[in-house]
């Protein structure tokens, strides 16, 4: 489908809505389990006239099927983090340039260009393992930025902090995109006063801590970095795009991407503005895969069409859609 270029030059809400319809009939012609899942809801791209209508992919059906819109082999397949014996996430990517395009633009039109930027990276446990989408976009950037001191730290926490110290004193544009965890883990060794990096937390304890409400967490992080806000990555290994936070834990979405609230006790029904529920996504970068997607998180929409997590469901259970078994 050549419509790539078209996702990433949207300019209002009426080319979202014309998008996003032309992507929910690709899809349901040419992605098999979703096609299904569609027919189970008696929905039909003929019947459908807002993005409210189309119906989204429980997230879970990433572990359980493969997700594509597309004949063509998969250049990479990203995978979730888990824990032994779980079953992962697989997002089958059949097009990195699609990623790239998305995460490069994304990120520019928050941050400027990203070769204004030192990257460093403290991301141990997506390091540690394969298949890590945020692995894969930090790696980018870090060769984007062209930076001589841009790189990845695993467990060095002594070089990152020299390096940090070395980069202020300079007056260096940094960014810091840790996991929480790794982030905390470097103030309890280390104090700074940091007047030109943006520290991004991408979210998570990954089991190594115990986990804590963001507001107490990024409370911790502005003391222990000396600064005043707490940047945040929202995205996961489903999707290729991202939405990012600037402080105080509302995120805004890059114009191709747009999040809804549905119901927590009745999946198919999209909420008002302003009322909690369950995050839907749209995400008009995964045109290959599925671009509608309802995940196991809670949020809140605001009228600008930013928006808050509030939380997960408990045990990652999406109530009132028992279409699971295709």
């Amino acid at each position: 489908m050549n419509i790539n270029n078209s996702i990433f030059n949207i300019q209002s809400e009426a080319d979202f809505k014309a998008i996003a319809l032309d992507v929910f009939k690709f899809q349901f012609e040419h992605n098999s389990v979703y096609r299904s899942f569609c027919d189970l809801l008696y929905i039909h791209p003929s019947e459908v006239n807002s993005v409210e209508q189309i119906p989204f992919l429980p997230i879970e059906f990433f572990k359980t099927h493969t997700i594509v819109s597309t004949n063509k082999a998969a250049e990479a397949t990203f995978t979730s983090s888990g824990t032994t014996g779980s079953v992962l996430s697989k997002h089958h990517v059949s097009d990195l340039e699609v990623y790239k395009q998305s995460f490069r633009s994304g990120f520019k039109s928050f941050y400027g260009n990203i070769e204004n930027y030192t990257v460093l990276a403290l991301l141990p446990s997506y390091l540690e393992r394969e298949g890590s989408s945020l692995v894969y976009m930090a790696n980018d950037m870090i060769e984007q930025s062209k930076q001589p001191e841009s790189g990845f730290y695993l467990h060095d926490l002594e070089a990152l902090k020299n390096t940090l110290i070395a980069l202020e004193a300079k007056g260096q544009k940094t960014l810091l995109m840790g996991v929480s965890y790794a982030l905390l883990d470097l103030i309890e060794a280390h104090s700074f006063k940091l007047k030109h990096t943006i520290i991004m937390e991408t979210g998570g304890m990954k089991g190594q801590r115990k986990e804590l409400v963001k507001s107490e967490l990024h409370e911790i992080l502005k003391q222990g970095f000396g600064v005043d806000s707490i940047h945040s990555e929202y995205g996961m290994t489903e999707l290729l795009s991202q939405a990012y936070s600037k402080g105080n834990g509302v995120f805004d979405t890059p114009p191709w991407m747009k999040i809804l609230t549905r119901d927590p006790e009745d999946a198919l029904t999209i909420q008002p503005i302003g009322k909690s529920g369950g995050v839907n996504i749209v995400d008009l970068a995964n045109i290959n895969s599925c671009a509608f997607i309802a995940t196991q998180d809670l949020g809140k929409m605001k009228p600008d069409g930013s928006f808050e997590i509030l939380g997960r469901f408990d045990q990652s259970d999406i109530r009132g859609c028992n279409l699971m078994v295709l």
